[in-house]
């Protein structure tokens, strides 16, 4: 398994021990030295099925950022009118843009850190 984290997130920290407490083993990445691709985010927004909204990090400062770029209308709002190649796109130009921890499984990815969705995708190793 692939796990993407940020050190400095409380939540990816939380995770990171989770998954050591668990023995689950997996690959760790950091999500700005090593921003994730287009195709990556392409991939793993359909393993998800996840709508991707999700994979953006509304609460980060860059997302607010942002945001600022047209006082008429917040990136929030213009979400929903951009193709989805282009949220990916944006997605793809600065890690700290996407929700994180991510957990990339063969099959499955997850988005944030939740225990109960990750003790499933751990069983499945």
């Amino acid at each position: 398994m692939l796990f993407i984290w940020y050190p400095k997130c409380s939540t990816c920290q939380k995770a990171k021990k989770w998954l050591n407490s668990h023995e689950i083993e997996y690959t760790e990445r950091h999500i700005v030295e090593e921003n994730p691709t287009y195709d990556e985010l392409k991939e793993w927004h359909q393993k998800s099925g996840l709508p991707l909204k999700k994979f953006f990090n509304t609460s980060g400062m860059k997302y607010r950022e942002l945001g600022l770029k047209d006082k008429e209308m917040k990136l929030k709002d213009k979400l929903p009118k951009m193709r989805e190649d282009e949220q990916l796109k944006l997605l793809a130009t600065n890690g700290m843009l996407v929700k994180r921890p991510v957990l990339v499984a063969e099959d499955k990815v997850l988005v944030g850190f939740k225990d109960v969705e990750w003790l499933k995708v751990g069983r499945i190793k």
